[in-house]
């Protein structure tokens, strides 16, 4: 799992760039989940048919581990990405949409690999436990007791020591090999709670950011309404102010016409 990308809360060009580099980590991601499910699938068909092989097991189960790992890692990357895009406060609006479309289309992407993920799982999980209780039915792998007069038969059917300890020797290691199935199906079991816990943690993540999104989107067009009331307002007072002016300029007008026509009467009464 990539570090560092967590520590980037406070916006601008550097937060931008790790956001456009984890988004990239996380679509690579995806894109190798879905090739290993459709990898996966390929293999699971193959159990119990004429390519079936302990090798191809192995390398199921080997496919398997990686690929829920990288899941796990994804969901971190992707929590990750979500605290980068809901503390972008230096972006633009527009950046900020941006930001989230890109979010929640990794999400759903993310989200259809892990139900894909999660079916193969469960498809291979449910085969594995067929093809393993018909394979102790057919090896006849009973009680101890079972086993023992089973070799006290075969003792009187005339075979030798050795034929008897050879078969019993492929009995328990056809055994280890069930018990190793087994033991391989009880981990995939637990792989899928993890992964059904990880559909809860993308849920509530979901869920919390698209509030805070909400939330921010909100408070953008809050102060659009306040620039818009503003703009307004100062509107109305250039108008105040103009209005003002010219009653001013009306009113010194006829002040000084006044005062010309008190001059004139005081002067022609002079006279």
């Amino acid at each position: 799992m990539d570090e560092g990308f967590s520590s980037y809360h406070n916006g601008g060009p550097t937060s931008l760039q790790d956001f456009g580099r984890l988004s990239q980590t996380i679509g690579t991601s995806i894109l190798k989940i879905s090739q290993n499910v459709s990898s996966m699938h390929k293999m699971v068909n193959q159990l119990g048919g004429s390519t079936d092989s302990q090798e191809l097991r192995n390398q199921l189960h080997q496919i398997q581990h990686y690929t829920q790992q990288l899941v796990k890692d994804t969901n971190v990357h992707l929590r990750d990405l979500a605290t980068l895009a809901s503390n972008s406060g230096s972006s633009s609006p527009g950046e900020q949409r941006q930001r989230k479309m890109q979010k929640e289309r990794l999400q759903d992407e993310f989200t259809s690999a892990l139900n894909n993920f999660q079916a193969v799982q469960r498809n291979a999980a449910s085969k594995e436990r067929e093809l393993v209780r018909k394979a102790k039915a057919s090896a006849g792998l009973g009680p101890p007791s079972e086993r023992k007069q089973e070799t006290l038969i075969e003792l009187q059917d005339n075979r030798t020591q050795k034929q008897i300890q050879q078969q019993q020797m492929q009995e328990e290691h056809n055994l280890r090999m069930l018990e190793d199935q087994e033991a391989n199906i009880r981990k995939l079991e637990i792989d899928i709670q993890d992964v059904n816990q990880i559909f809860k943690e993308l849920g509530a993540l979901v869920h919390a950011q698209g509030e805070i999104v909400d939330s921010i989107e909100a408070s953008v067009e809050r102060t659009e309404v306040f620039v818009n009331e503003g703009t307004d307002q100062l509107r109305m007072a250039s108008n105040y102010q103009t209005k003002l002016r010219k009653k001013k300029c009306f009113l010194l007008i006829i002040g000084v016409v006044v005062l010309a026509i008190l001059i004139g009467i005081i002067v022609w009464q002079s006279n």
